[in-house]
């Protein structure tokens, strides 16, 4: 056995392992409210948070987070079926329901908002910790309304395909406000058109509807994709920085978030279209290279670099960049067969299971500094509902597996 072919089995074997391990310990968890999931656990005293974590706690409901998990329920409910038909079982009952309460909180208004209160109102914050009433968002969608259609598109795929229309409706809506100016990514300023003007031109929105398309794909739903290489091309076109590799938060601008590069990347390499162009591939793989090398310190990658210096922006190392650079990894080098590629793939791995992954309980730390882990938010109080650990690393299951059998031909470059 050569030693990739021991890196794939290995790799394939422990990440269907952990995905399995965290959507069981998920499930067993009791609901929020009417059907929602429930990952409020702080990942480093691994305590359940109370009425006494505030905005942390189990009285206040992240649409974001929820839309997330139900795109990964239904997803990893198709992966396992024949693979553990018992948890596919349960990943089904808990996506029927989540899929349920999810599209009822949208039909209100068409919207699902970033944060909930008790009463599954819209709520943001102001100063200390001041909640006030969100403003109807109307014609302004936002990143929760980005990850619900995500997950009730993938959810009716697979349980109510005679719901689709009306969900690829939501979707196109988020996609349409992105292209006409109507996206706001801060959920907690009020929603307008005043709130949007004054936030920088992020590619953040763009790659984060680039993730639908591999998804729409899978559904049988490729059709809806013809957006996609528009938000690849705009993303490459304004926000690239040929010198280095790297893409710029924003045009002209010197900050880099390199995991939402590396994320880009990895979306745009699962899109079908992409993965015939081998001139983009190549530009993709580069900017996965790029964006690992500019910020993989010790145990993780930094929240930001400058792309003039060099120099890490912020001491945040997240966990969510390191399974998201697994997959993009995963992807260039089964199609390109660079040893770059493979050798960025298993630096995040061991990276990732060394330094995070905690394994009892199968969680992983959100965020380490050089000191060690840290207690910092990168998005949402809820630990990851297995989206940007577990799709990530499904994805790259595909890839070793298809590797474990085919590397004595897998010649790499």
């Amino acid at each position: 056995m050569t030693a990739g072919n021991a890196f794939f089995q290995s790799a394939a074997s422990r990440y269907s392992a952990a995905n399995a391990d965290t959507l069981n310990w998920m499930l067993d968890r009791p609901r929020l409210g009417p059907g929602f999931l429930n990952t409020k656990v702080n990942s480093l005293t691994l305590a359940d948070y109370g009425e006494a974590d505030g905005l942390r706690g189990p009285h206040y409901v992240y649409g974001w987070i929820q839309g997330r998990g139900l795109e990964a329920l239904v997803t990893h409910a198709a992966f396992f079926e024949d693979r553990d038909p018992a948890l596919a079982k349960r990943l089904d009952e808990a996506g029927r329901s989540l899929f349920r309460v999810l599209g009822e909180l949208r039909s209100r208004d068409g919207h699902v908002y970033f944060r909930y209160d008790a009463g599954l109102q819209p709520v943001r914050v102001t100063g200390e910790e001041t909640v006030t009433t969100q403003e109807p968002a109307d014609e302004v969608f936002t990143y929760s309304d980005a990850f619900a259609a995500k997950g009730l598109v993938a959810a009716a795929a697979r349980f109510t395909p005679e719901e689709l229309p009306e969900h690829l409706s939501y979707l196109g809506n988020v996609i349409t406000a992105i292209e006409e100016g109507r996206f706001q990514m801060g959920e907690e300023n009020p929603l307008g058109a005043e709130s949007i003007a004054a936030e920088p031109d992020d590619f953040g929105p763009r790659m984060i509807l680039l993730g639908a398309a591999g998804m729409l794909e899978r559904c049988g739903l490729e059709q809806h994709t013809a957006y996609a290489r528009r938000f690849i091309d705009h993303v490459i076109d304004n926000h690239l920085d040929t010198e280095t590799g790297l893409l710029r938060n924003v045009p002209g601008g010197d900050a880099c978030n390199v995991g939402h590069g590396i994320e880009f990347a990895g979306f745009a390499l699962d899109h079908a279209q992409v993965r015939d162009d081998s001139g983009l591939v190549s530009l993709l793989e580069r900017i996965l290279i790029a964006s690992f090398q500019a910020s993989f310190e010790q145990t993780g990658l930094h929240l930001a670099v400058s792309v003039s210096s060099g120099e890490k922006l912020s001491p945040f190392r997240p966990w969510w960049s390191l399974p998201e650079t697994i997959r993009t990894a995963a992807l260039a080098h089964h199609l390109t067969a660079s040893r770059e590629a493979l050798s960025v793939w298993q630096r995040a791995d061991a990276a990732f299971f060394n330094h995070y992954w905690r394994g009892h309980p199968p969680i992983a730390y959100q965020t380490r500094t050089s000191v060690g882990p840290t207690d910092y938010v990168p998005a949402t109080p809820d630990l990851d509902p297995g989206y940007h650990t577990g799709l990530s690393l499904l994805a790259a299951i595909h890839v070793a597996e298809a590797l474990a059998t085919t590397i004595p031909a897998h010649a790499a470059r």
